[in-house]
């Protein structure tokens, strides 16, 4: 008895087996298994099946058989632009579908079931990984059951969290948008073994659950696939599929923490070519708005990426604005030290005086104003000092010298008359002293008085020559200034055109 329980054991047994390890049915002995489901029995068998044959190698029938995949991905959320490194996190779905010859049973013999769950590690998954990731974390997936139905069609979603690699360009920061594209593709399997394609034709990430960032919009979405021959592997082509998602910064916060006081700060700026060039509030203003500036550049330098290949147009609006004004106060500098310490170098070169006073004055129509009241009060200077004080010291000088050689010829020649008497003599001699010690006293006071004349002259002629470099070089610092102000305007202009319209276009 026990050796025919045995055998018939032992017969069943290898029948159940050889049945349940078929591809076409999986039929079960129920009396075996009367405490569990019909579910439960078909997962066991199922995956007992998948044991005897291993989950390595494609389910397929035949080796020469392509095995079709379908492949998609479902963006969930957008978690994190990184520009400084470069990389893009996102929460997806992956959706897997293809067709397990292993995995296949009869409804009709379990109660109708058409479909059960079992774990991913128990049967074979395509090795569809993300070509460029960004991440140090060895696995990105979370563990998900597979759907498995009657006629062996897999589906598998799983959830993930990808960082992939992503080229921001931060040349129209903060009006910019970025391009990034996860590409994914089979590790081994090159295109003759397997076969990638959109997940229902969907060529883009379905967006049916996605939630909106707070910095970035999601503008458009896109997909490819693609063939490509890489360099190790020349003789097979492998397959990948790319999905492309625009991306365009939100405005908002940087309105309020970049471009108001960007406003606010230029048209400060446009008051400092104004202010007089020998003011000390233009050097205290010029520098204020320096420091300002600076921290700005700082506050941008903090949101974009450190990389030579793209610089914010905003940024070089700052630097620009910061060279500007360290020109003007540089030059107000000169000015207002020539203005309250006295004229301590030469003219100005001849070279500068043709090109600004003569030149540049000109074409901003400025040498009317400043140029010309200049040059007339300077010649009516010149030549009331030369036809006026000139002319009339000179009367004056040859008066004195002719009264000085009158009285110098009248002693001699009192001195040496010969036809008066004695007493008149003696009156002569008495006033002719007299006189002459008048005239002694009165040609040192002439003498005194035409050395303070001339040193007075020396001293006017010094204040002129002090007074007309300082004029020059104000009417070229306020030239200068002009410059920069129709400079600075233009600048903000064509800046505001392009940094606000250019992007668009």
């Amino acid at each position: 008895m026990p050796k025919s329980i045995d055998l018939f054991g032992f017969f069943a047994l290898g029948l159940m087996t050889t049945i349940c390890y078929g591809l076409e049915d999986c039929p079960i002995d129920w009396k075996m298994y009367e405490s569990v489901s019909k579910e439960k029995a078909l997962i066991k068998c199922l995956l007992d099946r998948y044991k005897n044959y291993s989950t390595v190698g494609r389910p397929v029938t035949n080796t020469s058989d392509m095995i079709s995949v379908e492949f998609g991905l479902s963006l969930i959320q957008i978690m994190d632009v990184d520009e400084k490194n470069q990389v893009l996190e996102t929460n997806v779905w992956y959706t897997y579908k293809w067709t397990d010859a292993l995995l296949q049973w009869d409804p009709e013999k379990f109660d109708g079931l058409q479909k059960i769950m079992v774990p991913p590690e128990s049967v074979w998954i395509p090795d569809i990984v993300l070509y460029n990731f960004a991440d140090s974390r060895l696995k990105e997936q979370r563990t998900a059951l597979v759907n498995v139905f009657s006629d062996g069609e897999i589906l598998w979603m799983p959830q993930a969290i990808l960082r992939s690699t992503c080229a921001f360009n931060s040349t129209w920061f903060p009006f910019d948008e970025a391009v990034c594209y996860l590409k994914f593709g089979s590790w081994t399997h090159d295109g003759t073994k397997m076969d990638i394609n959109f997940f229902d034709g969907k060529e883009h990430f379905m967006v049916m659950d996605f939630v909106k960032g707070n910095e970035w919009d999601m503008i458009g979405n896109y997909g490819n696939k693609t063939v490509k021959i890489y360099e190790c592997c020349k003789d097979v082509p492998y397959l990948d599929l790319k999905f492309y998602v625009r991306l365009k910064r939100k405005t908002a916060f940087y309105r309020f923490i970049l471009l108001l006081p960007c406003a606010l700060l230029s048209c400060l700026t446009l008051t400092i070519f104004w202010v007089p060039p020998e003011s000390p509030a233009k050097l205290q203003l010029g520098m204020n708005i320096f420091v300002a500036f600076f921290v700005l550049l700082l506050l941008l330098s903090e949101s974009t990426p450190k990389a030579a290949e793209s610089i914010p147009l905003i940024g070089a609006y700052f630097c620009l604005s910061m060279v500007m004004i360290t020109m003007s106060t540089v030059l107000s500098t000169v000015i207002a030290n020539m203005f309250f310490r006295g004229v301590r170098i030469n003219r100005a070169p001849r070279w500068l005086r043709f090109l600004m006073i003569d030149i540049i004055a000109s074409v901003l129509c400025l040498k009317k104003d400043l140029v010309e009241p200049e040059t007339r009060t300077e010649n009516q200077n010149n030549y009331s000092y030369k036809t006026g004080n000139q002319c009339s010291d000179e009367m004056r000088y040859a008066k004195l010298r002719l009264l000085d050689n009158g009285r110098e010829s009248k002693n001699h020649t009192v001195g040496f008359g010969v036809s008066a008497s004695d007493s008149e003599q003696n009156n002569v001699h008495c006033g002719t002293s007299h006189e002459m010690s008048l005239s002694q006293s009165l040609s040192d006071d002439i003498h005194t008085i035409r050395l303070i004349l001339e040193q007075i002259n020396e001293k006017r002629a010094k204040a002129e020559m002090r007074e007309k470099c300082l004029r020059e070089w104000k009417v070229i610092c306020c030239v200068t200034d002009r410059l920069f102000f129709i400079s600075y305007l233009c600048i903000n202009i064509i800046g505001i055109v392009v940094i606000f319209f250019g992007q668009n276009n």
